[in-house]
């Protein structure tokens, strides 16, 4: 008798709440590209073939930033974003790689740390070769960077975002420092966190969409998804697509120099 009463006057149980962009909008969430033009050509053509068969809405590109460093055709990769960012409505976070390359120009020691953490790629890709860029002293390769690179390219990373709100979402190139209001973060943290971040197990304002820390597959923790699946490394490019309460992705995959999209069903 108990029992049935405690089962009659139990408080019913409030509906879960599924994250969402805003009505009308869908938004293609692209990882840490790193040189990988080849990749990134063929998920940007997935990804405008996706939009033009789904449901009419407002569609945005976001590029979570590190287009640059490790793969070889960094300069491909800027030139290919720059050009979709004038077809359709397109927005890049900065990646910590790309402030590594903005301040090697002006920083030996940051350029020093650059050309060990993929920058040697990214310099090469604009036409020198590695034979004559070892030959160069930090101070002539800091000169040579400016004949380089042309303006245009150092405009673009120039102006990248560093945090971008989409209804429930946050997309952020690192993460959040979760002790802080979303309105409230540094860009150091925002380009560079990863463990504060990272081991954080409780819900977060927004879900937090990110990149930066390279995941074996797609890493959906419900406050977070990490969506950097080391295209570089592994030769496979994630998009994450948000519309409505739905997720869903899509994947250029490179196997044995093929390469293939693939499209997954998400969570809504």
């Amino acid at each position: 008798m108990l029992n049935s009463l405690r089962q009659i006057f139990r408080r019913p149980k409030a509906p879960v709440k599924l994250s969402a962009v805003p009505e009308g909008e869908r938004y293609y969430v692209v990882g840490d590209v790193h040189g990988r033009f080849d990749l990134f050509d063929a998920l940007r053509r997935a990804i405008e073939e996706d939009d033009g068969a789904s449901p009419q809405a407002s569609s945005t590109v976001v590029l979570l930033g590190d287009l640059v460093d490790r793969g070889p055709h960094s300069a491909g990769v800027i030139a290919a974003a720059r050009e979709w960012q004038g077809l359709r409505p397109l927005r890049c976070l900065a990646g910590n790689h790309e402030e590594m390359f903005l301040d090697s120009f002006e920083d030996k020691d940051v350029l020093r740390h650059f050309l060990k953490h993929g920058g040697r790629e990214t310099i090469m890709s604009y036409g020198i070769s590695r034979k004559d860029l070892d030959a160069l002293t930090l101070g002539e390769l800091q000169r040579e960077l400016t004949r380089l690179i042309p303006e245009g390219d150092r405009a673009f990373l120039q102006s990248l975002d560093e945090m971008i709100v989409a209804g429930d979402y946050v997309f952020v190139h690192a993460g959040v420092d979760p002790t802080r209001a979303i309105d409230d973060q540094s860009r150091g943290d925002l380009l560079w966190i990863r463990e504060r971040f990272l081991r954080h197990p409780d819900p977060l304002s927004h879900v937090i969409v990110h990149g930066h820390t390279i995941f074996e597959d797609i890493e959906h923790r419900g406050h977070r998804i990490g969506i950097d699946t080391g295209a570089f490394r592994t030769g496979v490019l994630t998009a994450l697509v948000l519309d409505g309460t739905q997720q869903r992705y899509i994947q250029a995959v490179d196997t044995d120099g093929t390469i293939t999209i693939r499209h997954t069903g998400g969570i809504s």
